[in-house]
């Protein structure tokens, strides 16, 4: 290929490192079509000669470009760019469409009743976190935090200040989308870490994924009555949907995210996913199947509902940028939390409305009141706009991975090939595949046996498969190293002997 076509400005002074302007370079010409599906990339020392780099430089790029599926390593012959489906660009300035052009798209449908009743098997998880057997001393519960690594004494004080300094602004009613100073946190946050682009008034907070998953059906209802789902997916979500009437459609995942063509299939107006770290079952979504995922919902006049709850944490690569982010047709809803990098007691959510749907929530939503907790949300913006959040997030970040690599290293030691790990690039929680003649539930009775609590996957399921080996959800966020390593060897012994 023409070595012109790579010839990126790599800034010494720059913030960023060289091999992240690298591939953020290369990656932004394969979506916009200048390298081409096909095209053979130089060789990583051809590449650093010609841009005067380093080879270890080039071989972070590359790898990360390998890591979200932009190009492939054929053995013994190169590195070659993927294909891209669909007309969807990466928008470097962004007309997200008018009301008249993107609102009145969808296809009209008959209101009918859900199809398909609520799964009625019932999960061992306390949906309160709490645990009625004493004896449980190790909980590998997926949503819990390492709560003693909160800097309590900061928030503590930034808290304080409220009273002491804006005990008038803090004691009366907020905005009714959320405190603009904390909406301009978050979407500056946004764009330098998950490549959202909104502005600070698209942004509405509220009290918990849920909640705002609760409006969302309110303001696409008149849009569709159909929403497809991930399977497994997470069941919080299901249920909503379900008790507000849409009928569910549960699509199958493949290697790398939910299958598109399966979804074409169905006549779903909008789709639930978790791509930054599939729930439960792991994986990172690829940039070839979110570009071909939005082009679905740009032909079809469809909403993507991206939820990004756990996208701070990924193990071994940048994170994959978001839907939203590539979206160029305002078709994506984007909600994300700050419970998994904080406290879930905190409860300060957010979403991000492409602009046709903030009109119509600023028509019919105008006189919702706020629910999360304005003295939260000052609190928070104070947070974020003076450098605590980002040390707060290096500091958990590089905890995480470490318990992240002694649960792995610890599985591998006390159960080898037993088990197969799925979802392991990201996140708080791993899906243990466990090879042995016993289903999922006699296992988790077997666990609680020797003091430790895991968690089934079946929840999650609307379908069942009765020929899959047994599946267990392990969380380690809120747990020691030392429980891990322990957990870890009580659990291989009760299950393998």
């Amino acid at each position: 290929m023409n070595m012109l076509e790579l010839t990126p400005h790599i800034d010494d002074h720059a913030t960023e490192p060289k091999y992240a302007q690298l591939y953020s370079y290369i990656a932004k010409q394969i979506v916009n079509g200048t390298l081409v599906a096909g095209t053979r990339l130089p060789s990583i020392r051809t590449l650093a000669v010609h841009l005067q780099v380093s080879r270890n430089t080039v071989e972070a790029a590359y790898q990360q470009l390998i890591a979200e599926g932009y190009v492939e390593n054929r053995s013994r012959i190169g590195l070659f760019v993927m294909p891209i489906e669909g007309d969807v660009k990466h928008a470097e300035s962004r007309d997200r469409g008018s009301d008249r052009e993107l609102a009145g798209g969808f296809t009209e449908e008959v209101e009918r009743e859900p199809t398909q009743p609520l799964p009625t098997s019932v999960s061992l998880e306390d949906r309160d976190g709490s645990d009625k057997d004493a004896e449980i001393d190790i909980d590998f519960r997926h949503g819990n935090v390492d709560r003693e690594k909160f800097p309590l004494i900061v928030w503590r004080k930034l808290a304080n200040d409220l009273f002491r300094y804006r005990q008038d602004e803090a004691l009366q009613y907020g905005h009714r989308q959320g405190e603009a100073g904390l909406r301009r946190a978050i979407a500056q946050y946004l764009y330098q870490s998950r490549g959202v682009r909104c502005t600070p008034e698209q942004i509405v907070m509220g009290a918990g994924i849920q909640q705002l998953l609760m409006l969302i059906c309110q303001l696409i209802r008149q849009d569709t009555r159909s929403i497809a789902m991930e399977e497994p997916g997470y069941d919080g979500a299901r249920a909503i949907y379900y008790h507000h009437g849409f009928e569910i459609e549960p699509i199958a995942l493949e290697a790398e995210g939910i299958s598109v063509q399966q979804l074409r299939e169905r006549n779903a107006g909008a789709v639930y996913v978790t791509p930054s770290h599939q729930f439960p079952q792991g994986m990172v979504m690829s940039i070839a199947k979110r570009m071909q995922l939005l082009q679905w919902a740009n032909e079809r006049r469809s909403i993507i509902i991206e939820d990004d709850y756990d996208g701070e944490f990924k193990y071994g690569a940048k994170p994959v940028p978001s839907l939203q982010g590539l979206d160029g047709h305002g078709r994506v809803i984007y909600v994300g939390t700050f419970s998994k990098s904080l406290l879930p007691s905190i409860r300060l959510s957010y979403m991000v409305l492409p602009p046709w749907l903030l009109t119509r929530y600023k028509l019919e939503f105008s006189a919702y009141e706020q629910t999360a907790s304005k003295l939260h949300q000052m609190t928070m913006e104070r947070f974020m706009t003076e450098g605590h959040w980002d040390k707060h997030l290096r500091k958990m970040r590089k905890l995480y991975q470490e318990k992240h690599s002694t649960l792995l290293t610890a599985l591998k030691k006390e159960m080898g090939d037993r088990v197969r790990v799925i979802g392991q690039q990201s996140g708080l929680h791993i899906v243990l595949q466990v090879k042995h003649e016993h289903h999922e539930q006699q296992l988790i009775e077997a666990a609680r046996t020797v003091g430790v609590k895991v968690y089934p996957t079946s929840t999650y399921r609307i379908q069942q498969e009765a020929d899959e080996m047994p599946s267990l959800l392990i969380g380690f966020g809120g747990l020691s190293l030392h429980q891990i390593r322990e957990g870890v060897e009580r659990l291989s012994k009760v299950w393998f002997g």
